[in-house]
């Protein structure tokens, strides 16, 4: 049997399968029932500043719809305040305190100030580390797309000042330069990057002409993107490199590794097949492995990077050109009706 133990930004994994940041970690049963079958670390549900400041509103209002109903009567209830993250940071040292292995907080904030106090009040459940979720919706025509990183990066300079655990970031793949986006963050700190982020989409009912917001599961194509991003940077920045969407089995896994990722992150996987499918996920690696005769993660990881190959274009353009120039061999498989 292979050694699946890998590094991720410090921490030893016993395998690199880690649970990505979803509503399944809610429950420290699902937890307990994730680590017994093998997952190697979990990343706890995100802590959205956005969610916790709409809850803020809607219990003002609440408290607030009777007020002044009366002539003696300015208010009917007593002034009471928001819990803000706190019901979150209560259930994540839950999770902290059920589990033996790392478990990962998210976050994702609106302003620089609470991106640093948030990130303060996580550390202090005994998490093991910290993933900043950036998902960034732009809805202002006149900010340039610098100015966005340019805060993003100050945003991960403030964090790594006030925590003293690792620190990852999970990016879309919708930058001008992905590359220099990320080797900056490693320059600002950055400790680990997780590629990439599953963005949700809205969705029109036509039948009832309204938007609708359906739940953005994943399918097993949708991990190329990070499969070439992870190519090309496996070798030439330091920082762990986590690979995330569209990771299904074993294999999807594999192909990540022998990429360049030092683990993989897994969701809708286990909201089609399961918990239970953590273990064949494991087992199927580790059946490649033993088939391929690698003893180790690090014996086959990166073997097909950009750096590591002798192809300079394999994750370029150019290979492109080359599936062009063989579509003849589409036409075999697809024949035209």
């Amino acid at each position: 049997m292979a050694d699946l133990t890998t590094n991720y930004m410090g921490l030893k994994l016993k395998n690199p399968v880690i649970v990505g940041a979803s509503n399944l970690v809610k429950e420290v049963d699902n937890c307990k029932k994730m680590e017994d079958a093998g997952a190697a670390a979990i990343v706890y549900k995100t802590l959205f500043e956005e969610q916790v400041e709409l809850e803020r509103l809607q219990l003002s209002e609440e408290l607030n719809q009777y007020n002044e109903r009366h002539a003696e009567m300015i208010s009917l209830f007593p002034d009471i305040e928001h819990a803000g993250p706190r019901a979150h940071l209560s259930h994540l040292k839950k999770v902290v305190e059920s589990v033996h292995i790392p478990v990962i907080a998210s976050l994702n904030c609106t302003f620089d100030e609470t991106w640093v106090e948030y990130a303060r009040q996580l550390e202090g459940t005994g998490i093991n580390a910290l993933e900043l979720n950036f998902y960034s919706v732009p809805g202002d025509y006149k900010k340039e797309g610098k100015a966005i990183v340019n805060q993003q990066l100050d945003v991960v300079a403030e964090v790594k000042k006030s925590v003293k655990i690792p620190v990852s970031v999970k990016l879309s793949p919708y930058y001008t330069n992905t590359l220099m986006v990320i080797q900056n963050m490693y320059y600002a700190g950055v400790d680990g990057f997780v590629l990439f982020n599953r963005l949700f989409q809205p969705d029109i009912d036509l039948e009832t002409e309204e938007h609708v917001f359906p739940y953005n599961l994943s399918h097993e194509d949708d991990s190329r993107a990070s499969l070439r991003y992870i190519g090309l940077l496996a070798g030439e920045i330091r920082g762990s490199l986590c690979a995330n969407t569209g990771i299904f089995t074993g294999k999807d896994a594999a192909k990540m590794i022998i990429a360049g990722a030092d683990s993989v992150q897994i969701v809708s996987t286990l909201y089609k097949h399961g918990i239970g499918q953590i273990t064949k996920v494991i087992e199927e690696l580790n059946a490649w492995m033993d088939h391929k005769k690698y003893a180790t993660i690090d014996d086959f990881k990166g073997k097909l990077s950009r750096k590591n190959m002798k192809d300079p274009f394999a994750y370029k353009r150019a290979q492109y050109i080359d599936i062009l120039m063989k579509s003849e061999e589409i036409f075999k498989k697809y024949p035209m009706r």
